[in-house]
């Protein structure tokens, strides 16, 4: 069978860079949250995941323009029609829960009055006022966007396991960081 076109470097590239970013953050926020943490490691799991969520801002706002103006290259033909359309809208929503996650938490850290040591060092202040409401309701969506992105990435992760140890169909390595894989 003839390997399927490649995403390109850059798409692959900010795919994986993303993905590390998501999947090292997940666990830091679900552990944060717990009650009896020790205090040094809840204060160090915030720092981290609060300022990689803002550097990740900036690179998926990239990768979204990088995606719309570079389409995917094609599934295999083999790929069912069903499966076609739910890849669709497991990317849109993926984008859309990529987008949600960090500006739900930005608002949630500043309208809580909390800093981000990371842009309060480069400057940028906080763009947002306290405001006790605003970060409860940000809050909110962003432990429920939290589910929601584990259950997509679940799905997505068990499709890509599909492609690369069931079908073997090329799909998985159209996005793996080295094309001959």
């Amino acid at each position: 069978m003839p390997k399927p076109p490649g995403y390109r470097p850059p798409a692959r590239a900010l795919h994986w860079l993303v993905a590390l970013a998501v999947l090292s953050m997940i666990p830091a926020g679900l552990v944060m949250t717990r009650e009896g943490i020790p205090r040094p490691l809840q204060d160090a799991l915030f720092l981290f995941h609060k300022n990689l969520g803002a550097l990740l801002i900036p690179v998926i706002l990239v990768r979204i323009a990088y995606r719309l103006t570079h389409p995917p290259p094609p599934l295999p033909d083999t790929v069912p029609a069903w499966q076609r359309q739910a890849a669709a809208v497991s990317h849109v929503l993926l984008y859309l829960l990529l987008v949600i996650m960090p500006l739900s938490g930005f608002v949630r850290v500043r309208a809580g009055g909390f800093p981000i040591e990371l842009l309060d060092r480069l400057g940028l202040g906080p763009w947002i006022g306290k405001s006790p409401a605003l970060a409860g309701l940000a809050e909110n969506v962003h432990a429920t966007a939290a589910f929601v992105l584990i259950g997509v990435l679940a799905v997505h992760i068990a499709a890509a396991c599909h492609h690369a140890l069931i079908r073997r169909d090329g799909v998985w390595s159209r996005m793996w960081p080295i094309r001959g894989a």
